[in-house]
């Protein structure tokens, strides 16, 4: 998605000084592109596709297997010892207990999931554009202390981040218990303070990208932060958002500590229900092959909806020059 000069309230200058940016930025984009696609690059694109989609594909064939063979013999001598069922599906579609079902997992996946991406992604825009073109004092410590946040395990956060759930305030004022602290709430919040810190690091990249001229065109010509941002920081990075909003639709789709700290009862996500799918001594392992791919449905969907522009925002953070 790109911006016409006829959707800024900019003159003439600033219209032509925004195409000069879409073409700077194209023209790098196209030397990038060419660089990547050698005759060594696809050779090694093929044989990571090869190494990737073997495991993949045996994965897939397993599943349609019936358990005797899935525990006696490997997928590679299907066409030895023949045998094809539905049955994994079906008793993984039926997976469940008294609670929650599988179908009641899959929705509370998209329930927890979708909020879960929006939101970091709005505060992370809102943050990646003050430190990259707003000037106040302890900018670069505050962006600093944002990075290393990153290097803080997942596993350090849990506890104190419990003790807030179970008391409801901070720093006295109930602001857990006015958005509420149970449901999907929790779960939110926990995504979005683990996600926050990688997401505000690589918006911020992609958003000092655009060329300062462009800006500053704006500016010159009275448009406020609120325009800028809205008119030509959104669509000039949607690329970047939708490659960033990628990763975290997959991390938070794909991730099970935190809903076994946060996400119980009925509110738990798929990736918790397939944990116990496999019983309690584990004599079930058999039906996660089913499983698995009833879990990757969304999320390679989603993938391939937005495949081109997460490889153009990929490759936009060298575009630069």
């Amino acid at each position: 998605m790109s911006v016409t000069p006829a959707e800024l309230p900019l003159n003439t200058e600033a219209a032509t000084t925004l195409k000069r940016g879409e073409r700077r930025a194209e023209s790098g984009l196209g030397r990038t592109k060419r660089r990547l696609t050698s005759r060594w690059a696809t050779v090694a694109a093929i044989i990571i596709a090869a190494m990737w989609i073997t495991p993949t594909f045996g994965l897939f064939v397993t599943s349609f297997r019936p358990q005797q063979l899935i525990q006696t013999t490997g997928w590679w001598t299907v066409f030895e010892n023949w045998g094809w069922t539905l049955d994994n599906y079906s008793t993984a579609l039926q997976a469940g207990n008294s609670q929650l079902t599988m179908a009641g997992a899959f929705v509370n996946s998209i329930a927890i999931t979708v909020p879960a991406v929006i939101i970091p992604l709005s505060i992370g825009m809102l943050a990646a554009y003050a430190f990259a073109w707003m000037d106040f004092r302890g900018r670069n410590v505050l962006f600093i202390g944002i990075f290393a946040l990153q290097i803080v395990p997942i596993q350090m956060a849990l506890v104190p981040l419990l003790l807030l759930f179970s008391r409801g305030t901070i720093f006295g004022f109930p602001i857990i218990q006015a958005i509420g602290s149970s449901g999907y709430t929790q779960v939110w919040i926990a995504h979005t303070i683990f996600g926050l810190p990688l997401i505000i690091f690589l918006l911020h990249n992609f958003v000092s990208e655009i060329p300062r001229e462009v800006i500053e065109a704006a500016r010159v010509d009275g448009a406020g932060h609120g325009q800028i941002f809205f008119r030509l920081i959104l669509p000039l990075t949607a690329p970047a958002i939708a490659a960033v909003g990628i990763f975290q639709f997959l991390w938070v789709w794909n991730d099970l500590l935190v809903a076994l700290i946060f996400a119980d009862g009925n509110v738990a996500p798929i990736t918790k229900l397939l944990a116990e799918m496999t019983g309690s001594r584990g004599q079930d392992w058999y039906l996660l092959t089913a499983g698995a791919f009833i879990a990757i449905v969304v999320p390679l969907i989603v993938f391939l909806s937005l495949q081109r522009y997460f490889v153009r925002g990929l490759l936009a953070g060298s575009t630069k020059g």
